[in-house]
């Protein structure tokens, strides 16, 4: 089997008409099955190439034939493996990307230091700062004895770090190395720029120095930018790896950590599922900090509603539909509607009333633009997992459209922010409540969710304060409630009403003749707590529509600005849709109960 031949070289030189110069270059090493990167710049050629030895040395004789690369000198080493998986050749702004006006190597350069007067000078244990210009990632794997590294990911960034270098290094002798000299060629010129004394830099890099003297005064191995990834100071490949992740590389130690994962993770970036649940938890919470901070519903827009057409509606003129479909819809509604051109067809022009409609058609309702009521937008997100979200709601914050709230509503919030995701609400909280909130992720954890809900095995605790000294510590309240909703959308106990049953026990009573409740809901009606404690004489404390002396307000939801309704859904366990475990989720206890209730 033949061995692959790798060299590595530079030049800084004048150079023109890269384009033809990189086409025919290209060909060359393709017709000669060589595998590799070209750089090519107006400053001079950077390239790392492998194949058969004989290809390669075609290669250095037609690159020194071209002006300014005589005697361009490649370092070499050999490998049982081709290490470049394609050829490429690259035009570049610089071969060695610095970004620094005035420094060029065709030039001027530093004094250049042999590798074995390196050694010599090690050898002799002569006072001088050996400066690694190479990135961090590069130094991890090996540098010389004692080295000081500039401390960069990039080399652009090496101008910076330099300057941030003590200002006492500058009369001191400085001797620069990176893998086989090119950056230095660009490195030690700035340094000298900026006021250093004596700057040399190491001729041929660490490359040379292995090629020259071995590995003494020089610790671990040399990163190489191919399939190899390092080099022990015989120019062997070392074994080492690097992290398709996170490109840091890996020693063949470190290769058989657990947390190494090829293609996905090393010790370095390894993240737990809990890690990148929080990261994705941090970045959604980010998201829906922006959107929800706007309020969108306080913004004029139209409001598009979709209808449609059921097959029993098949062939029925559109006047016709719309009153089988809404029959509680005011006469003649839809004819206004219709004739100021609010409702489109399916084209999207105005829909006529005499226009014949097919069954699956989709009309649209446009709502004209209107501003919504303000509301608060501090939604939290408590938790999330494959099947469920937990959202901690604030008040006051309408769960879904209704009303004059159509876009400041957490339903629009959380699918805005999740999208192309559809996050159901599995249950509802009154606008005024504040708290926990579950969202199945997708329809299929909702059917699944569903009914444990409906068949009372979820449970429920919330704190409530209400007004009265309450004087049982525990108490049942099972009257039911009227299934339709009174005025201003209100509920009311009916004896002919549903069953609802309400348990509550005393955490707290307060000198301003207000008690804390914790409540646990066995049934989940409509307003279902403030009904129960309404009756009983004990209305919740801020309550809008449920006043004390059994009265009724004038309104549902309260503004932004108004003290809370001091009802907060607090804890809520059920059996997991996916493992089917008891899961339990919590929101943080509002200010009005965090004194008296233990965390």
């Amino acid at each position: 089997m033949h061995r692959i031949t790798n060299i590595s070289a530079y030049c800084f030189a004048p150079m023109s008409d890269l384009k033809s110069l990189r086409e025919h270059l290209l060909d060359f090493c393709k017709a000669h099955d060589l595998k590799g990167t070209i750089l090519l710049a107006p400053e001079g050629i950077n390239l790392f190439v492998a194949g058969r030895h004989l290809a390669i040395e075609e290669l250095v004789y037609e690159l020194r034939t071209l002006p300014g690369l005589g005697d361009l000198q490649p370092k070499y080493s050999e490998s049982e493996e081709q290490p470049f998986s394609r050829m490429l050749v690259r035009l570049k702004k610089e071969i060695i990307a610095f970004g620094v006006e005035g420094i060029d190597p065709s030039k001027y350069t530093s004094p250049r230091i042999r590798p074995r007067e390196l050694k010599q000078w090690l050898d002799e244990g002569r006072e001088i700062v050996l400066l690694d210009t190479r990135n961090d990632y590069e130094v991890k794997l090996g540098t010389f004895t004692g080295a000081k590294a500039i401390g960069i990911d990039h080399f652009r960034d090496f101008p910076e770090a330099v300057e941030a270098l003590p200002e006492g290094l500058k009369g001191c002798p400085v001797v620069t190395f990176c893998t086989g000299g090119i950056r230095c060629e660009k490195a030690a010129p700035m340094m000298e720029k900026l006021g250093f004394d004596e700057v040399y830099q190491l001729d041929g890099g660490i490359l040379k120095y292995f090629e020259e003297v071995g590995g003494e005064h020089y610790d671990g191995e040399c990163f190489v930018f191919d399939h190899r990834v390092g080099l022990d100071p015989a120019l062997r490949e070392s074994g080492s790896v690097v992290c398709y992740a996170c490109q840091t590389p890996l020693s063949a130690e470190e290769a058989e950590d657990p947390r190494y994962v090829a293609g996905e993770s090393c010790p370095y970036c390894y993240r737990s599922d809990a890690d990148k649940r929080q990261e994705r938890i941090r970045s959604l919470q980010l998201r829906l900090d922006t959107f929800s901070e706007t309020l969108p519903g306080s913004h004029p827009e139209d409001t598009r509603k979709p209808i449609r057409i059921p097959g029993s509606c098949d062939g029925l003129s559109l006047s016709q539909a719309l009153q089988t479909m809404f029959p509680h819809t005011a006469d003649g509604e839809w004819e206004t509607m219709m004739a100021a051109g609010r409702l489109l067809a399916p084209d999207g022009t105005p829909a006529a009333p005499d226009r014949r409609v097919r069954s699956g058609e989709e009309y649209v309702r446009v709502i004209p633009m209107d501003v919504e009521p303000a509301v608060n937008g501090e939604v939290r997100i408590l938790d999330e997992d494959e099947a469920l979200i937990a959202i901690h709601k604030p008040a006051p914050l309408p769960m879904h459209a209704c009303g004059r709230f159509r876009r400041n509503t957490l339903e629009h919030f959380l699918r805005q922010v999740w999208s192309p995701e559809v996050p159901r609400p599995i249950h509802r909280l009154d606008a005024n409540t504040s708290g926990l909130v579950l969202c199945a992720r997708t329809r299929h954890f909702a059917r699944l969710l569903q009914p444990q809900f409906s068949q009372g095995r979820v449970a429920k605790q919330y704190l409530v304060k209400v007004s009265g000294r309450v004087t049982s510590e525990r108490f049942r309240l099972d009257a039911p409630i009227a299934a339709d909703p009174g005025p201003m959308g209100s509920r009311m106990i009916r004896d002919d009403g549903m069953p609802a049953v309400t348990e509550f026990e005393l955490l707290e009573r307060f000198d301003d003749d207000t008690s804390l409740l914790l409540a646990r809901p066995i049934t989940g009606r409509t307003n279902q707590i403030r009904v129960h404690l309404w009756d009983a004489g004990h209305p919740v404390v801020g309550d809008p529509a449920y006043l004390p002396e059994k009265q009724l307000g004038s309104r549902q939801t309260l503004g932004v600005s108004d003290p809370p309704m001091c009802l907060h859904s607090h804890r809520l366990s059920l059996d997991h849709p996916i493992h089917g475990r008891k899961v339990t989720f919590e929101a943080p206890q509002p200010a009005w109960a965090r004194e008296a209730v233990p965390s």
